[in-house]
C-alpha cells in the first residue's frame, strides 16, 4: 500500500496506493452517496431523521436533544417533563405511531416507583425473616409479606368477611 500508485491512464505518480483509496476513491464515493441522498430525500424528511435520530439509544441517548423533539410537532412545545409529552402522546394518537419511544416514557416514569416497592418488600423481609424464623416456607414467608406490605389494601377488608371465609373453607368444631 505504501508503493506509488500506478494509474491506468496516467502512469506512476507522486502518490502511493493508500492515498489513492483511502482519499481519492473514498471521498468520491462519499460525495456520490451524499448525492444520492439528497436526491431520494426532501428536506422536510432529512430534518425529520435528524429529528428522530435525537431518540437514538445509542452510548446512553447521547444524541438525545430537547429541542430536536420538540420541532417533530409543535404541540410539544409547552410540556414541561416526560410525564406531560406520555399523556399529550396519547391525547394526540402518537402513542400508535410511536410506540417504542412512548413504551420507553412509560419505562422511565414506572421506574422509579417499581424500584422503590422492591426496595420496601426487602426491608419487610428482613424484619419478617430473622434467625428465629430462618425455616420459614416460601409459601408462609409469601403470605407474611403479603399482609406486612400491602396493610393498606389489608385495612379495607372487613374482619367479618374474612371469619366467614375461613369458616367455609373446612368444617370447624365451633363458631370463630
Amino acid at each position: 500500500m505504501e508503493e506509488l500508485y500506478i494509474g491506468a491512464r496516467t502512469g506512476k505518480t507522486t502518490k502511493t496506493n493508500r492515498f489513492h483509496f483511502e482519499v481519492e476513491i473514498f471521498n468520491t464515493v462519499v460525495d456520490m452517496q451524499l448525492t444520492e441522498y439528497r436526491d431520494r430525500f426532501s428536506e422536510t424528511s432529512t430534518q425529520l431523521l435528524e429529528y428522530m435520530g435525537a431518540l437514538s439509544p445509542c452510548d446512553s441517548f447521547a444524541q438525545f436533544d430537547k429541542s430536536k423533539l420538540l420541532k417533530l410537532d409543535e404541540h410539544f412545545t409547552s410540556l414541561k417533563g416526560i410525564s406531560d409529552l406520555s399523556r399529550l402522546m396519547v391525547s394526540t394518537g402518537k402513542h400508535r405511531s410511536y410506540p417504542l419511544v412512548y413504551n420507553l416514557l412509560k419505562l422511565a416514569l414506572i421506574l422509579p416507583v417499581a424500584t422503590a416497592s422492591v426496595e420496601r418488600c426487602f426491608s419487610k423481609m428482613k424484619l419478617l425473616k430473622t434467625d428465629l424464623r430462618n425455616k420459614i416456607g416460601d409459601e408462609f414467608l409469601n403470605d407474611a409479606l403479603l399482609c406486612n406490605v400491602e396493610t393498606e389494601a389489608l385495612a379495607k377488608v372487613e374482619n367479618e368477611k374474612v371469619m366467614e371465609r375461613f369458616q367455609k373453607m373446612s368444617a370447624r368444631r365451633g363458631q370463630i
